[in-house]
């Protein structure tokens, strides 16, 4: 299934560096998928966006995501796409950006034709064929109704998809230039929450981080003094304190490092899927691996 990961130290700027595909040979990995795409974003010090990522369709892909990238930024977002909505294309590679925020998503929305409808002329905002950037519109439109404010955007935008449209998972990661937020829901992938102190749970050691299979590998020495928050498809060092977000969970990291979390959708989705109801590629998306 799609990994999911993002950082916040802000408001202090942290060098980090980044190999999306650690291994060289996590993609020859018997018994496990490969990944479909990677991406990884973060913002320049005027605030602007700044994005990475391609298909692993070619040769050429994997080296790219194979390369280590070091970047600079309070917030961080990455993402290892297994894809279940849309082809092998750059445009429908995560994470995706509208109106200086970025966003990724790992699960499975259906009903697109009911989405777009909804969108309207939001559906503009789209590009690709992503059930996820569909959802992002979704989130930007709701975020501007609601006069900027991401959380209610967020929690708009899933009450919504929840109540009419076929859902399998939505699990996000959001961020600006300052913020991070995350959304778990309903419980059918798992999504962990690390608060950091400098220098980690030992006091005194930098971040780095492996995801499973060799599929995503960070490293912050910066993180050896300065404290941040981490959000994770999985825990992704020993640190005793990583805690499983809960079912319809929405967590909040300001720009002062502050987190904040609220249970914001309590319900389970009117319309649940099962792996069986998927199609086969959108079902083997969503299978651990």
């Amino acid at each position: 299934m799609c990994r999911l990961f993002g950082l916040s130290s802000s408001p202090l700027r942290t060098y980090a560096t980044f190999w999306l595909l650690d291994a060289p040979d996590s993609l020859s990995a018997q018994s496990h998928r490969e990944p479909d795409g990677t991406g990884l974003g973060y913002f320049a010090g005027n605030g602007t966006p700044e994005v990475h990522k391609a298909p692993i369709a070619a040769y050429e892909d994997r080296v790219f995501a194979q390369e280590a990238r070091q970047v600079e930024s309070a917030t961080f977002l990455a993402h290892i796409r297994y894809a279940s909505t849309g082809g092998l294309d750059v445009r429908n590679t995560h994470p995706f950006e509208q109106e200086g925020r970025l966003f990724a998503h790992n699960g499975v929305i259906e009903g697109l034709d009911v989405l777009d409808r909804h969108l309207g002329p939001d559906r503009s905002l789209v590009h690709g064929d992503t059930d996820s950037e569909r959802f992002f519109a979704l989130v930007t439109r709701e975020t501007a109704a609601h006069g900027g404010d991401v959380s209610s955007g967020i929690v708009s935008a899933a009450r919504w998809t929840a109540e009419n449209l076929p859902l399998y998972a939505l699990n996000i990661i959001l961020a600006t230039a300052d913020g991070l937020w995350a959304l778990r829901y309903p419980a059918t992938h798992e999504l962990y929450v690390l608060q950091r102190p400098a220098g980690g749970h030992h006091g005194s050691r930098q971040l780095d981080h492996s995801g499973r299979h060799g599929r995503l590998r960070v490293r912050s020495a910066g993180l050896g003094d300065r404290p941040a928050v981490v959000v994770a498809s999985e825990p992704m060092d020993e640190n005793p304190h990583w805690r499983l977000m809960d079912a319809g969970e929405l967590l909040h990291v300001d720009n002062r490092l502050h987190t904040t979390s609220r249970l914001a959708l309590p319900d389970p989705p009117a319309h649940p899927l099962t792996l069986a109801d998927l199609r086969p590629t959108a079902a083997a998306s969503q299978r651990p691996g």
